[in-house]
């Protein structure tokens, strides 16, 4: 091993212990109301739901659309979940 291979190697250790003590401190801020770490979650009422219903009906089998609002279906719960 070189004197470069031990230098290269313990910046890339300090780099990830680095990296992992900074992603702990992303997801709250510290005064507790700037950032939130749960997305809110938007009511729709039965009338609304019902009318996009109907029109994710009319779409084709296998729609961009229709897959993307499963993915949202899913990102919703979550959001309830981490409330």
């Amino acid at each position: 091993m070189t004197y470069n291979d031990g230098c290269s190697r313990q910046r890339r250790v300090v780099l990830a212990i680095a990296t992992s003590l900074l992603t702990g401190c992303a997801t709250v801020g510290s005064d507790g109301g700037a950032l939130r770490a749960c997305p809110p979650v938007v009511a729709y009422s039965r009338e609304f739901q019902a009318r996009a219903a109907e029109e994710l009906a009319l779409l084709s089998e296998g729609s961009a659309i229709a897959e993307m609002l499963s993915d949202y279906a899913v990102m919703r719960e979550q959001a309830r979940m981490c409330e």
